[in-house]
């Protein structure tokens, strides 16, 4: 990562934090603070990733790309937080949508540059192809992630913490996927949508020199 697009991600965050501090000053309450938390967990995945380079023996390299795949879905999900919008006594709705706005974008963008960092890995070691079958096969059990986040309330580290009641709550809609259609759905209209966001960002977005 080049030192301006890490001096950006960092101006993007503590953007994201002064919206926050300043909605504490407006309206005297905490409410939002788990956006900080959400936004913390959606940076892990870039930091895993970012460790990838320097593990050139594959037993070291195994465990990161398991806590990458596992916190991965942490910086899409920040987008589901504006289910939290909602007009608020002493500040005004449109603030509220702009700071959700913010940590939303900013965690996407982490969760984007650390897939590309793991797909360049991946291509590097393996193939192009692999890479992106790689992409394809993430994206899905991260709208997986997701639901079981936002609708059953589970967090990462939960698969340490109560495995067994995860798994259960894991192997349900595989058991009986007809019984589960809206998760399915979810889960794929989800897929779709970040696989189409991450393309216009590799694709879309001009080069470094391009910008120069």
């Amino acid at each position: 990562m080049s030192p301006r697009i890490f001096l950006l991600k960092i101006a993007a965050i503590l953007f994201c934090a002064a919206l926050y501090f300043t909605r504490v000053l407006l309206s005297g309450g905490t409410y939002f603070s788990f956006m900080l938390w959400n936004l913390f967990l959606a940076a892990l995945p870039l930091g895993f990733a970012l460790l990838l380079p320097r593990s050139r023996v594959y037993s070291r390299a195994l465990p990161l790309l398991a806590l990458w795949l596992l916190f991965f879905p942490n910086a899409p999900y920040v987008l589901t937080d504006l289910i939290h919008l909602r007009p608020r006594v002493g500040v005004p709705v449109w603030f509220d949508l702009t700071m959700l706005l913010s940590f939303s974008f900013t965690a996407l963008w982490l969760g984007f540059e650390s897939l590309r960092l793991v797909q360049t890995w991946v291509a590097r070691h393996f193939s192009h192809r692999t890479a992106w079958a790689g992409v394809v096969l993430v994206m899905p059990l991260t709208g997986f992630g997701i639901y079981l986040g936002r609708f059953l309330r589970w967090n990462s580290w939960d698969i340490l913490t109560r495995p067994l009641a995860l798994m259960r709550s894991i192997a349900a809609p595989l058991m009986q996927p007809t019984a589960y259609a809206e998760v399915w759905l979810f889960t794929l209209i989800t897929a779709a949508l970040l696989t189409l966001a991450y393309l216009v960002w590799i694709f879309a977005a001009p080069s470094a020199k391009e910008v120069d």
